[in-house]
């Protein structure tokens, strides 16, 4: 929640100089264009609730909104589990499930933030952006290490930690090297020289942001400095991600130089500070580190980051230069996109078949571990069909036995928290088509619902929810001859090509593999 003292500026002029950094620094959190995006992008990754079974379906929607965050998710995952397994991920519900939900959570959040930032300042923005990704896959390493629950969170707060800077960066590159500059010399700390130059401190200024964003007080909180200079062990976990949030950021650093006296000295140094509370010795340290920063360049390889190592190699020639980044990619992801491109008008991919085998593999693969849950199940069922058949909107209704209701119990898509609430039809006599697909246990793929034999057949609850319906896909759920739910799939445009037969089996295949987790559960 942002503090109702932070002061809100309407609009500024760019050439208002009444207006003093301090203002300018908040009109630009508020009122650019990039800032406002990312911060609600970020809050809603951060917000998700620490339940997996939960969470699971709330980042899987978010990520596939995104198909540019999409596809460096698929790559991510790709080049991190290749390196065990010869089988391709395809899904981000099953790059969830083998990277785990804090990783892909983190990843998603650092490739929010490098993607959305402003780009009129590349080589200040670039430095403050490398930082903050190595503090948080540092912070994430620690996290493995430590038996406080929800550790993980720790890697937000090392990511986000110095945000201040990175919006200073964004907003003025001279300024941010004239403070930085500022704070070097002696009796100035950061905290003195942000205060002198921009009539705040960095951490007021990250603090506003973040809170602007909505970002959890606990994260917020973990980034106080700890007082002395030895620090003892943590008391609880909110001392713990204090320490661990500034020894991330410290220790980041490391990657910004070039020496090995220098990183040896900052080890020992870190080491000094860190090594009883967080124990760890100059050595591990430096593991840390290192570690971290394989990490830090498979995640640089699929951003608008240049691979350029040091704050002190050649300025770019233009921005431009600098949104190049994706070039590196490898020909798997622009594989992806050509792929996506080519679809029918409807949305449907030309390779919709393939890419249903490809997911129905991924489901007979999670069923056979017999250790799936079912909510991950259905994600993962949901986001093939919503993938590989281009719709808007699908969800999984079940029967409530107590009202005899159908329910929508897990949705992806446009608004799917919305239509979910309201997507509940009772089990009637009906003469609807929802009705008599149920009763007579048949699939049903309709290319175009405005055609009127069709309208005429789908009952009022449908039609005042999803007036813009204009195909879908309706697949009852049948078990021992009694329906316990359906799964539901529409656009808002005709599907003039249809569904093919050897789309059709395989769109059954993936309905059978539900049936057997209910069976089985």
């Amino acid at each position: 929640m942002i503090d109702t003292h932070i002061p809100m500026v309407e609009a500024a002029d760019e050439n208002d100089e009444d207006m003093s950094i301090k203002d300018k620094l908040i009109d630009m959190i508020h009122n650019d264009p990039n800032l406002p995006t990312i911060g609600n992008s970020i809050s809603n990754v951060v917000q998700l609730t620490s339940s997996e079974s939960k969470s699971i379906g709330l980042l899987t929607n978010l990520i596939l909104t995104d198909p540019s965050l999409s596809l460096k998710i698929l790559h991510l995952a790709n080049s991190l589990t290749l390196r065990v397994s010869t089988q391709e991920v395809t899904s981000i519900s099953k790059a969830i499930q083998l990277l785990g939900l804090d990783t892909i959570k983190t990843c998603a959040l650092a490739m929010i933030l490098v993607d959305g930032m402003p780009r009129k300042h590349a080589n200040a923005v670039r430095t403050e952006l490398m930082i903050a990704l190595s503090a948080s896959l540092i912070g994430r390493n620690l996290a493995k290490r430590s038996a406080f629950p929800n550790a993980e969170e720790v890697a937000i707060a090392a990511l986000f930690k110095n945000v201040g800077r990175l919006i200073l960066a964004a907003f003025d590159d001279q300024l941010y090297r004239e403070t930085m500059s500022l704070a070097l010399e002696n009796d100035y700390s950061e905290s003195k020289a942000s205060q002198e130059k921009l009539g705040c401190t960095f951490h007021w200024l990250t603090d506003f942001a973040l809170r602007a964003w909505n970002i959890p007080d606990s994260i917020i909180q973990a980034m106080k400095l700890m007082p002395g200079r030895i620090l003892k062990s943590p008391k609880n976990r909110t001392e713990w991600m204090q320490q661990v949030t500034e020894f991330s950021n410290s220790a980041a650093l490391m990657t910004l130089r070039d020496g090995s006296s220098q990183t040896t000295a900052m080890a020992e140094e870190l080491a000094r500070r860190f090594g009883v509370s967080l124990k760890l010795d100059a050595k591990e340290i430096h593991g840390i580190v290192h570690e971290s920063a394989a990490q830090l360049r498979s995640i640089r390889s699929l951003t608008d980051m240049p691979q350029q190592e040091s704050t002190t190699s050649q300025q770019p020639n233009s921005d431009h230069e600098v949104a190049g980044g994706l070039s590196e990619v490898t020909g798997d992801v622009d594989l992806w996109i050509n792929q996506s491109e080519n679809r029918f008008s409807s949305g449907k991919p030309i390779n919709a078949a393939d890419r249903l085998l490809e997911g129905v593999q991924e489901v007979t693969e999670l069923l056979a571990t017999q250790q799936f849950n079912i909510n991950t199940l259905l994600t993962l069922v949901l986001e093939t069909y919503y993938r590989c058949l281009g719709f808007e909107f699908v969800t999984v209704c079940l029967k409530d036995v107590r009202t005899n209701q159908f329910r929508a119990r897990n949705s992806l898509g446009k608004n799917h928290d919305v239509i979910q609430q309201g997507f509940v039809f009772p089990d009637s006599a009906s003469s609807d088509l929802f009705s008599i697909a149920l009763k007579r246990n048949v699939d049903l793929a309709i290319s175009d619902a405005t055609d009127p034999k069709i309208n005429s057949t789908l009952p009022n609850w449908h039609k005042r929810l999803l007036p813009e319906t204009k195909s879908f896909m309706v697949l009852p759920l049948v078990v021992q001859n009694k329906p316990i739910g359906l799964i539901y799939a529409d656009r808002s445009v005709v599907a003039s090509e249809g569904i093919t037969a050897s789309e059709m089996k395989l769109i059954k295949a993936l309905k059978a593999n539900v049936l057997v987790a209910f069976n089985n559960k």
